[in-house]
């Protein structure tokens, strides 16, 4: 039985295609392909497959890279925010990941593992995280020579850990800050020492950024990290295309009102379309009046409130649609970004809020012409 609602059409052929697009931008480095929450609500095992050819991947949680060993993934794995527990530091070592220190209780943990296990064949790869100038996460600059000190005293932690940082403001490419954080890592660096910097903004815009090694996140699924230009002027093919039917057409009169608080006033007798999704299925609860969609390709403006199962749309501009038509929420043919900005979001909310009530479908679309 096929059944209908909404669905997210992942494009694995546009994931290979971006993580070239990255390879293009950083010919240098080695990328770390970014598939933390869920792979940005993309599918984390799948995108591992679809993006093999990164040297690595990079999650955010300890749990989050035990589920990709689970699955057979055999790629070094970086968990960006560490451990947060003895516990979690012993399962880091015991699935042969890279951890992130970016606290002095990260390296008591790795203290913590019994000698005995340095003589296992695996030490610990551990990258120090530095606070350049983000003040989220990191050792700050002057506690990086000490940690690295008491680091060469654990036996289960692999020789000359790399350095990372994470960029606060590489997405407005005219500030300065991304040059000085660049800067900053640069001068605690020991000769030969790996370091690790750009994200998909640093990568794209800042030579700087591209070091030993890069992460690019956002842009590996098809979406601009930037505010004045879209994915298509970067040569990024939109991954996920989120889409569902109409599911009931009718006819209302003028000043009739339209859903919850009847926020939207008809303004002449018009067609209305109800299409199945809604905030349950992380279409944002706050698009306002006006937000595009598309019906049968047709772009409509979304009308009054947001439901939790349903959207209401004004169908003046398609009013031969019927219950059954395609409609796309966001896709190759609506950018996500467009849909974030009118919604007051960024484009991350949207993806990484889909629903796990969403089937997602995999499919491999050609190039375009």
């Amino acid at each position: 039985m096929r059944f209908g609602g909404p669905v997210a059409l992942i494009d694995l052929a546009a994931l290979g295609h971006n993580l070239e697009v990255a390879r293009r931008r950083a010919p240098r480095s080695r990328l770390w392909a970014v598939i933390k929450a869920d792979a940005y609500g993309h599918g984390m095992e799948q995108a591992a497959v679809a993006l093999a050819a990164a040297d690595g991947f990079a999650v955010a949680r300890v749990e989050e890279a035990l589920r990709l060993r689970a699955a057979g993934v055999e790629h070094p794995i970086l968990v960006l925010n560490g451990a947060l527990s003895a516990e979690e530091t012993a399962a880091a070592w015991e699935a042969r990941l890279d951890l992130a220190v970016h606290q002095a209780a990260q390296a008591d943990w790795l203290a913590a593992l019994p000698r005995s296990a340095a003589v296992a064949g695996h030490p610990l790869r551990v990258w120090l995280k530095v606070d350049t100038g983000m003040h989220r996460l990191g050792l700050e600059p002057a506690e990086v020579p000490l940690v690295q000190t008491w680091l060469t005293d654990y036996p289960v932690v692999a020789p000359d850990p790399g350095l990372m940082t994470h960029l606060a403001n590489a997405d407005e490419p005219a500030d300065p800050l991304t040059m000085l954080q660049c800067q900053r890592l640069r001068a605690l660096a020991r000769p030969g020492q790996a370091l690790n910097i750009g994200n998909s903004a640093g990568i794209l815009a800042c030579p700087a950024a591209r070091v030993d090694w890069v992460r690019p996140g956002i842009m590996l699924y098809g979406v601009s990290p930037f505010g004045d230009h879209g994915a298509a002027a970067l040569d990024l093919r939109p991954v996920m295309t989120l889409k569902t039917q109409v599911s009931a057409t009718h006819v209302y009169r003028a000043g009739e009102r339209i859903g919850y608080g009847g926020t939207f006033v008809c303004p002449e007798d018009m067609p209305v379309g109800v299409a199945a999704i809604g905030y349950g299925d992380g279409y944002p609860r706050h698009a306002p009046t006006g937000t595009p969609v598309l019906v049968k390709g047709q772009r409509v403006p979304l009308i009054g409130r947001v439901s939790m199962d349903s959207i209401t749309l004004d169908l003046r501009p398609c009013p031969e649609a019927r219950p059954g038509d395609e409609v796309i929420l966001w896709g190759r043919a609506l950018p996500v970004e467009e849909i974030s900005r009118a919604a007051g979001t960024i484009s991350y909310d949207l993806l990484c809020g889909v629903s796990p009530r969403v089937r997602r479908e995999s499919v491999h679309s050609p190039e375009p012409s």
